[in-house]
Order: structure tokens, then sequence, then C-alpha cells
């Protein structure tokens, strides 16, 4: 099978899968919250429909799942019509709750065939906040307090709030902000880092129970720059079609949390490390939508040790081996069948050589998650998009060596088997390939380690493997969580090279 049809298979199989009509899958984003959302939503659906529910969590932000959503990757995910506002419609705040619900309900319907459903009964704005001491140290009470003071403070803010422009940018031009220091860091660990004593200004979530246990204090919004963001579920309309109890079910979550019940949830998963199976299901059940069900097995409060979550989440952790190494083997695999023969035709055309190496070059200086999420609107989300970054990776290193090791082949002994009268193919397969197969797998060995190392962002786009717990665990602080993920990773870096190691010195002619 050749790399067109290999790839037209792989991309068959997922539109497949995307179009299954008994499927609907579940998105969220890369935060405790709206993965709680999620696996609400989730949940409600397998107690109440017939429908097969694929829960694709943690997705990398706004953009990466409303592209998902919008090209049908996924069917729902929990979202904030603020976010909605300023993020997907780049539109200025105009209103209130009502005008924004108004606003963001018609422009999604009419431009992407995507609708919200009622709101879930809470609004989770943004804000900044800041810790007591310095509150009390500068007489902080609202953001316009903050501008004249910030110079001397580090704020430490999430990658998109970094971005947004409801978020440092848009505070920016309306306050006039201007930090002595920004750091960007994942949500969880501003937290700790504010506890700790080492950022003096965050942005955070008004629904977010941590809150209370850092001792922060939210700053007033005093200009009103940040715009209502009451949470609902956003829906695929195609899905919405195909499954009309897909709405009747998500309607019935309309108006049954506030934000003190969300504030408490979220506690149970961020501080008291529950399981957010289990808060989730419990959540419903308090609320009589669903039955009591069977705990999970981590519904042990608190945290585990390494040993502890190796040992309970070992079938998990097999599983996301293997899908970790399919996903570094295709992308792998792709890589040689593409490199090889390039390598083997530059080497007989070597003015072009150089120039296209260099070109292909430039693909290791575009950041992993980058290329992940601009493939997401053209093939979606899951293995596919990952295959397909993972290849583009492998590329160079196996390209530069196969070129490097034909061209730098022994040249002493390819004269004398061109002085025997050897053709130039026998000379290629008979005495080039071999010398250079040593310095060939040694670019194969520097893709494989590049590839597994990678693999682990494909969990951003809801791919799954090794990943999947290192996410997670840099979501909850949990350092056994991440370790999880990252020690069987390493271990599988390891192992991938040794075991090339020894097929590269099979492949050694004798006396190299």
């Amino acid at each position: 099978m050749n790399l067109v049809s290999s790839l037209a298979a792989v991309a068959l199989i997922a539109t497949a899968a995307r179009a299954d009509p008994a499927r609907v899958v579940i998105g969220s984003k890369n935060f405790s919250e709206n993965r709680l959302l999620a696996e609400m939503f989730a949940q409600l659906l397998e107690e109440q429909t017939s429908l097969e529910v694929e829960r694709r969590l943690g997705l990398a932000g706004t953009q990466v799942c409303f592209e998902a959503l919008r090209t049908g990757s996924i069917d729902v995910y929990p979202e904030y019509t603020g976010t909605g506002l300023v993020t997907v419609l780049h539109e200025e705040p105009g209103g209130d709750a009502a005008w924004t619900w108004n606003r963001v309900s018609a422009e999604f319907r009419s431009r992407w065939n995507l609708h919200w459903i009622g709101p879930l009964g809470f609004e989770n704005t943004f804000a900044l906040a800041v810790p007591r001491r310095i509150a009390a140290q500068y007489s902080l009470q609202s953001i316009s307090d903050l501008t004249a003071v910030a110079s001397s403070l580090t704020a430490g803010f999430g990658h998109e709030f970094a971005e947004r422009d409801d978020g440092l940018p848009g505070l920016e031009r309306v306050y006039g902000l201007r930090f002595g220091s920004v750091r960007t860091m994942q949500h969880a660990l501003k937290y700790q880092a504010a506890g700790e004593g080492k950022l003096d200004c965050l942005d955070v979530y008004s629904t977010d129970g941590r809150l209370a246990v850092h001792d922060l204090v939210v700053l007033e919004d005093d200009r009103n720059f940040f715009p209502p963001y009451e949470a609902a579920a956003l829906v695929h309309g195609p899905a919405l079609a195909r499954h009309p109890e897909l709405g009747v079910v998500l309607a019935s979550l309309v108006r049954a949390f506030d934000a003190d019940a969300m504030r408490r949830l979220n506690v149970r998963v961020e501080e008291q490390r529950e399981a957010i199976e289990d808060v989730a299901r419990a959540a419903l059940v308090e609320r009589g939508f669903v039955s009591a069900g069977a705990p999970s097995a981590r519904a042990t409060a608190g945290k585990r040790s390494l040993w502890r979550t190796l040992w309970e989440d070992r079938r998990k952790i097999g599983q996301r081996t293997l899908e970790h190494l399919a996903l570094s083997g295709a992308g792998l695999l792709l890589g040689i069948v593409v490199a090889v023969p390039l390598g083997l035709l530059l080497e007989r055309r070597r003015g072009f050589a150089e120039p296209l190496i260099r070109v292909v070059g430039t693909s290791q200086t575009i950041p992993s998650l980058a290329l992940l999420a601009f493939m997401v609107p053209f093939l979606g989300i899951g293995a596919l998009p990952a295959v397909v970054a993972l290849w583009i990776y492998a590329v160079f290193p196996i390209l530069r060596n196969t070129y490097t090791g034909l061209r730098d082949a022994a040249p002493a002994a390819v004269q004398a088997a061109t002085a025997l009268g050897m053709t130039p193919a026998q000379v290629l397969v008979q005495v080039r390939l071999p010398l250079a197969a040593p310095i060939l797998m040694a670019g194969v060995r520097t893709a494989a380690v590049l590839t597994v190392g990678t693999a682990t962002l494909a969990a951003f786009i809801g791919a799954g493997g090794l990943g999947e717990p290192i996410v997670s665990g840099v979501q909850s602080v949990d350092a056994a969580l991440i370790l999880s993920g990252a020690l069987p990773a390493a271990a599988l870096a390891i192992a991938v090279d040794a075991i090339l190691g020894r097929v590269e010195r099979r492949l050694r002619p004798r006396g190299v």
C-alpha cells in the first residue's frame, strides 16, 4: 500500500467514525470545570438515551474545540457566551447577559449551524485576583487601582488569556495595565505560584473554589471590561438533526446549577482530588437526573502516591501505551516511506539537495501544539491529525541522514565498484546503501525518539496516548499522575531506541 492510499484509508476510517449515526462525541477544553460539565453531559445522555457516547475531553482550548465542533469531529462541548462573543465572533461586549446570549445564539446558528442550548444557570467570568497581602499592601479593590502599581508586580496568566481579546491585550488597551513581569503558565500552576509568593496577580475564574483555598482577593472590574460568561452546551446542528433527543436531554440541565454549586464541585475535583466521573455523577444524582451508580476506582479523595497511581491505573496505562506506540509508529513509518526514497533521489540531484533539505528542516521550528491545532479545521481531531503531524516531524532527520550517508559513503569503495563494471543501480544497492545504513538508521532512531516524545501532545486533540495523564496531572497539579504518563513515555522512547539500535547493528556491514 503506497503513501497516498494509506492516508486515504486512515481518512476514510476517521470520517466513517465521525459519521456513525448512533454515536455522539462529547468534547471539552483542558481545564477541570469544562471537563466536569462535559462529563455530566456524557453521563446524562448515557442514562437517558440509547446513544453511544464517546468522550474527547481535555482538548487544547477554545479554538480547537470550536473547530472540532464546526467540522463535526465532536458533537457537543461546554462553552461560555462571553468567549463565543469575543474570541469566536471577535466582537466587542455590547450588553448584559441576555443581549450576549441572543447575539451568540443568532450568529452561531446563522454562520455555522451551531446551537446554544439554554444556560446552565451560572456565569464563570474571567477576573483578576491578587493575594490578600498584596491587596492590603497597595489598597487594591479594583482593576483601576491595580493599574497604578502594576509596573512593580509580577503577573501570571494562562496561555489563552495572554492572547485573547477578552484577556490581557484587552485589559492593556482598556485599563492601561503594564506589569513589570508577565509569565504564562497552566491554570492550576498559577494558584500554586501565587500561594508560594511568586506571583502578585493572576487571571482566575469566578467559579473557582481555589480562590478561597489560596486566600485570593478578586478585583472589581470597574470599567465592565469582561462580558457575561454564561455556561451552556454548544451543539453541532447536524447532530441535533440526527438526534432530536440530544437537545431535549441537554435542555433539562438549564438553570440546574448556580455559581456556588459549581464552586463546590470544582473544589472537590481540584483540591480534594476526587475523580471527575464521581463528582459529575454525584451532581446529577443530587438533582435527580440519574440514579446513583457505583463509585469509580478513584473514588477515594486525596493525592495518591506514584506507585499506587501506577498500580490502580495499570490497565489504562497499558492501553494508553499501545495508543502512544501506534501513533508514534504510524508517524515514523510514513516518515521512512517519504524520506528514504527522497534521499535516494536527492543523492542523484545534489544541486537541489541542500536547499530542499533546509526547507524541510523548517518543519522542526513549528511548535508541536501549534501544528496540531492548525490541522484540526482540515483533519478534525483524533488520530489522523496527530499521525500527520508526527509524520511531518519524522521526515527531516531521516531525510538528512539518508542523503548524507549516501553522499559520503566510502568514495574509494564506490570507485572500486564502478571500476569493476557494476552499474549505478548495483553500486547503490550493493555498496552505497549498506555503507550508508548506520547513518540512515541513526536518523531513524532520532526520528523515533522525537515522535514518541511529541506524541504526548496528541492528547490535546483527543488522540489519546500517554499525554492523557500528563495533561490531567498538570491541570490538577498532581505529580504522581504526571509521572504515570511521563515515565512510561520515557521508557517507551528508550526501548524503541534500543530496538532500533540492534537493527542498526545488524544492518552494519562487517568491518565498518
